[in-house]
C-alpha cells in the first residue's frame, strides 16, 4: 500500500549513516596522482564508475565521499548502502555501479544527483595512491514507485508527493511537522513474511538488522540485502521470487500513515543454450500489485544499464517474449554488446569458472558476459487503508543481473579446398573470433610471417563467416619449394603441413592449429617412350598426359627444344596428342658399342627429369644394332675407334698393310677394302695439343707399299697414303689428365677426319715411327657448334675436312 504525503517538506532518516558510523574515516589527496583509465558514465537508474586494473594486477578500491567524510566500499557496505563492485576480468577492469539513492550522494530534487568517489590503487611496489572522481547526473522524473533488483540488493523508493484528498494532505504534513520536532521513535517499520507473526521495530533496529530506510527530498526509499531473515522465496506465476515486504508507519492522533514499501525480484539466474542466454521472470508479482485491475503498458530490454527501443532490441538481436506465466528475455553470444574475451588453455577441461567466464579449451575458446537491464512499467489501482480512496499509481520494475556463458568452445577447424586440376594447395581456417589475428604459417617446419609470405607470392586471405567469426584461406602450389613431393605405386603424391600462429589480442597470447593436407596424381607418373629402330637410327614416340609438364625431357644434361634438335639434326615432331622423335644415327647422343666391320650396337636415351629439381626421374633408352661402313668414335674412356675405307683412295692398297703412326699398332681386323682401329689416346703415337679450351688428340692411319729401282731391285716401305683422325675434349673435363696420367671425361669427345693424303713415293728414305705422345705446331679447330657435348661418332665422309 501506498499513502500520498510529505509534500514539500524533507524529513532525513539518515538509519544507515547511523548505524555504521564506524566505517567513516578522514582522508588525504594524495600527493602523486597515478594514470588509470577510468570511465564515468550515468545510466538509466545508477551511476557507473569503471576503473582499469593496474600493472601490478591489484584490483582497485573505492570510498564514497561527502561532507562528513570517506566510506570504504566493501561488499557488505556497498550492498546496505547501494553500492555494486564488479571486478571484469575479461576485460582487465572494475566496475562500481552506485545507485542514484546511494547513502552518500547528493539529491537535488530527486533530479539531479552528485557523486564523489576516492579510488586507490597499488603499483608494483606495493606503494598505494588514490584520486578523486566526481560526477553529476541529471535523470528525467522518476515513476511514482521504483523496484529495482540489483545484483547484491533490492531496493524499492515510492514518491511522497502523490495526489490525496485536501484533508488527508493537511493532516500529512501535520504529521510531518510533528516527526521532525519529535524523536525519530515516532517512525516504526513493520516486516511482515507470509505464515509469521509480522516484527514491528524503529528504524534503527531495522538498520541494524540490514533494513535501511531514507527520506529524499520527495521519495521515501528502502533497500535491503538478498537472504533476509525476514524475506521469503514465492512461486509467483511461475517463477521463483524472493519478496520482503515492509511497511513505514507513524501515528497522527486518530490516523496512522502507512507507507508499503515492498520489493520482489526474480531468483532465475540465467541459462545458455549455447548460443543465447536467457533469463526469465513472472510477469506479474502479486506482492507489488493487489487487484485484478493491473495493466501492463511497457516490458522493455537492454544492456550495459540502457533500455533500449522495440526497434534498438531487434536490430541488436535481442529477444523479449511476454507469456502467461513469464517473461523471457534473451541475447545472443554474438550480439554486439557485453564482454568477450579469448583465452588459452591447455588442458581438455577446466572446473567451472565464476562470472565473468574463461574460455576453455586445447585450443581457442570464447566467454560472453552481459549485465541485462529489464525494465517493467505498469498501471495499477491501490486502496489506501483506512481511507477507501483509490488512484492510479505507476510502478517501474528494474531488473539488472550480469550473465555470463559457460567456457564455450571455439577451437577453429581447416577444411582441404584444393582441387587437383589448379594444382594448388587451398586450406580454409574457420572459426576465428574476431579478436584473434593470423601472425604466422609454418609449411613443413619452414615459418613465415603473414607479411613475409605476402612477399613471397603466398596468398592468405581473411574473409567474414559471421558477426564476429572470420577465416583465413592459404594458397600453396604443389610445386612450391616447401611441398613434399614422392612417387608412390599409386601415382605422385604431395603433401604439406601447415602450423597456424594465432594471437588473441590484446594480450597477445598465441595458439596453434594444425592441418595437414595432400593430393595424389593417380596420372603423374613419369613419362616413358616407346622406341623402335630403324635402318637410319632410332624413333622415340609417347601420348601426351595431362601432368607432362612437371617433366623435361633431356638428353644428357640438355633439354631436348625445336632449337636443339635442329642443331642436332633430330627429327622433332609435336602435336597435340603425341611426341614422335626420330634420332638419325651419328648424331649426338649415342653410344656406340661391340664395334666390328660387319656391325656395332648403337644406344640412345631419353631422360625424364623433374622440371623443378632436374633430378632425373624415368629412363627410356634404345639399343639397336646396325650395319657397320665408315665410322669414328672418341669415347668418355679415351678410345678411338674408327672404320675406315681406303681404298676409295688407293684401289689397289692392302689394308693389312696399314699401321697408325706408331707402326707397331695394326688393324684390329680389315677386309677387302676396310680396316678397324681401336686404340687408347695415349698409345700408339697419338699426339696431343692443348689450348685454352680444348684438348686435341690427333693420329693417322698410314698405307704402307713396296717399291724396286731400275738398276736393282730394292724393297722399302714409304707412306703412299695418310688419313689423319683427331678426338676433341673441353678441357674442364679433362683436368686430371695430367696428374695420374689416366684419361678421365665426362663426356665424349669430338671426331674430326683431314682429306686422305697420297704421298709419292720416296726411295731409301727411312721411315719415322712415333712411340709416345708429342705437341705439334698446329692450333686445333675449334668443334663446330652443335658438336659441343654427347659422343661424336659420324661417317668418315661427312666430316670429312
Amino acid at each position: 500500500m501506498a499513502f500520498g504525503f510529505f509534500s514539500g517538506e524533507l524529513l532525513l532518516l539518515c538509519a544507515v549513516a547511523c548505524a555504521l558510523r564506524d566505517s567513516k574515516n578522514t582522508w588525504q589527496q594524495s600527493s602523486r596522482l597515478p594514470q588509470v583509465p577510468t570511465e564515468v558514465e550515468c545510466k538509466a537508474h545508477s551511476l557507473f564508475l569503471s576503473v582499469d586494473i593496474p600493472a601490478s594486477g591489484r584490483e582497485p578500491r573505492f570510498e564514497a565521499i561527502d561532507a562528513t567524510g570517506a566510506y570504504p566500499v566493501t561488499e557488505s557496505y556497498g550492498a546496505q548502502c547501494g553500492y555494486t563492485y564488479s571486478v571484469q576480468p575479461m576485460l582487465g577492469r572494475v566496475d562500481l555501479r552506485a545507485s542514484y539513492f546511494s547513502c552518500h550522494t547528493g539529491n537535488q530534487n530527486d533530479e539531479v544527483f552528485t557523486f564523489m568517489f576516492g579510488v586507490f590503487v597499488m603499483d608494483e611496489s606495493g606503494k598505494e595512491s588514490f584520486f578523486n572522481v566526481s560526477k553529476t547526473c541529471s535523470v528525467p522524473p522518476l515513476s511514482p514507485r521504483v523496484v529495482t533488483c540489483e545484483e547484491n540488493y533490492m531496493e524499492v523508493s515510492v514518491r511522497t508527493d502523490l495526489p490525496t484528498a485536501g484533508s488527508i494532505k493537511e493532516d500529512f504534513s501535520a504529521a510531518l511537522a510533528v516527526a521532525q520536532s519529535s524523536a525519530v521513535e515516532a517512525w516504526q517499520v513493520m516486516l511482515q513474511q507470509e505464515g509469521q507473526q509480522s516484527e514491528v521495530m524503529s528504524i534503527e533496529d531495522a538498520a541494524t538488522l540490514g533494513y535501511f530506510i531514507m527520506v529524499t527530498p520527495g521519495r521515501l526509499v528502502f533497500r535491503t540485502t538478498f537472504g533476509q531473515r525476514h524475506a521469503s522465496v514465492k512461486m509467483v506465476d511461475g517463477g521463483a521470487a524472493e519478496v520482503i515486504q515492509a511497511t513505514v508507519f507513524f501515528r497522527r492522533n486518530w490516523m496512522v500513515v502507512m507507507v508499503d514499501l515492498v520489493a520482489a525480484c526474480s531468483l532465475d539466474k540465467g541459462s545458455f543454450d549455447g548460443y543465447r542466454l536467457h533469463w526469465r521472470t513472472p510477469p506479474v508479482r502479486t506482492p507489488l500489485v493487489v487487484g485484478p485491475s493491473l495493466r501492463r503498458e511497457y516490458i522493455g530490454m537492454g544492456v550495459d544499464g540502457e533500455v533500449v527501443d522495440e526497434r534498438a532490441v531487434k536490430d541488436r538481436g535481442y529477444y523479449v517474449t511476454v507469456g502467461e506465466e513469464t517473461v523471457g528475455s534473451s541475447i545472443s553470444s554474438a550480439a554486439g554488446s557485453g564482454i568477450r574475451k579469448h583465452n588459452v588453455v591447455r588442458q581438455m577441461a577446466t572446473p567451472p569458472v565464476p562470472r565473468p567466464p574463461f574460455s576453455v579449451n586445447r585450443e581457442s575458446v570464447r566467454g560472453y558476459s552481459v549485465a541485462v537491464g529489464k525494465e517493467t512499467v505498469g498501471s495499477s489501482f491501490s486502496s489506501a487503508a483506512g481511507t477507501g480512496i483509490q488512484k492510479g499509481v505507476v510502478t517501474k520494475h528494474d531488473v539488472v543481473r550480469q550473465m555470463a556463458t559457460p567456457p564455450v568452445p571455439r577451437p577453429p577447424f581447416s577444411v582441404n579446398q584444393t582441387t587437383l586440376e589448379e594444382r594448388v594447395f587451398q586450406v580454409f581456417l574457420g572459426n576465428i573470433p574476431s579478436d584473434v589475428e593470423l601472425v604466422s604459417v609454418e609449411l613443413n617446419g619452414q615459418e613465415i610471417s603473414v607479411s613475409t609470405a605476402a612477399q613471397m607470392g603466398y596468398s592468405i586471405t581473411r574473409v567474414s563467416e559471421g558477426k564476429d567469426t572470420f577465416a583465413y584461406i592459404i594458397r600453396v602450389p604443389f610445386d612450391d619449394q616447401f611441398v613434399v613431393k614422392q612417387y608412390t605405386s599409386a601415382g605422385f603424391e604431395y603433401s604439406l603441413e601447415i602450423k597456424w600462429t594465432l594471437n588473441i589480442r590484446p594480450q597477445m597470447e598465441a595458439y596453434y592449429h594444425y592441418s595437414s593436407v595432400s593430393a595424389l596424381i593417380v596420372d603423374a607418373l613419369p613419362p616413358v617412350f616407346d622406341s623402335m629402330c630403324t635402318d637410319s637410327g632410332i624413333s622415340f614416340m609417347k601420348d601426351h598426359q595431362q601432368y607432362d609438364y612437371l617433366w623435361d625431357i633431356a638428353i644428357g644434361s640438355y633439354t631436348l627444344t625445336p632449337q636443339l634438335a635442329s642443331e642436332r639434326g633430330y627429327i622433332l615432331t609435336n602435336d597435340s596428342t603425341t611426341l614422335k622423335l626420330a634420332v638419325p644415327l651419328f648424331t649426338i647422343g649415342y653410344v656406340y658399342e661391340d664395334i666390328t666391320l660387319q656391325q656395332f650396337y648403337g644406344t640412345f636415351e631419353l631422360l625424364a627429369r623433374n622440371a623443378k629439381t632436374l633430378e632425373i626421374e624415368q629412363s627410356s633408352a634404345k639399343r639397336c644394332l646396325f650395319q657397320t661402313t665408315e665410322l669414328l668414335v672418341c669415347s668418355t674412356e679415351g678410345v678411338m675407334s674408327v672404320v675406315a675405307d681406303i681404298t676409295k683412295v688407293v684401289p689397289s692398297a692392302d689394308p693389312a698393310r696399314t699401321t697408325l703412326l706408331d707402326i707397331n699398332c695394326r688393324p684390329q681386323e680389315t677386309d677387302e677394302t676396310r680396316v678397324l682401329f681401336s686404340f687408347g689416346l695415349n698409345t700408339c703415337g697419338t699426339r696431343f695439343q692443348i689450348d685454352q679450351q680444348y684438348v686435341t688428340y690427333e693420329n693417322e692411319i698410314i698405307f704402307h707399299e713396296m717399291y724396286s729401282t731400275d738398276s736393282r731391285p730394292v724393297i722399302t716401305r714409304d707412306a703412299a697414303y695418310r688419313m689423319t683422325m683427331r678426338c676433341i675434349y673441353p678441357v674442364r673435363d679433362t683436368e686430371s689428365l695430367f696428374v695420374d696420367r689416366k684419361f678421365r671425361a665426362e663426356t665424349p669427345g669430338i671426331g674430326q677426319i683431314k682429306d686422305p693424303v697420297k704421298v709419292p713415293p720416296q726411295m731409301l728414305k727411312p721411315m719415322q715411327t712415333v712411340t709416345k705422345p708429342s705437341f705439334w705446331g698446329s692450333v686445333a679447330r675449334k668443334p663446330a657448334e652443335h658438336a659441343r657435348v654427347g659422343q661424336w661418332s659420324a661417317p668418315l665422309d661427312k666430316y670429312a675436312q
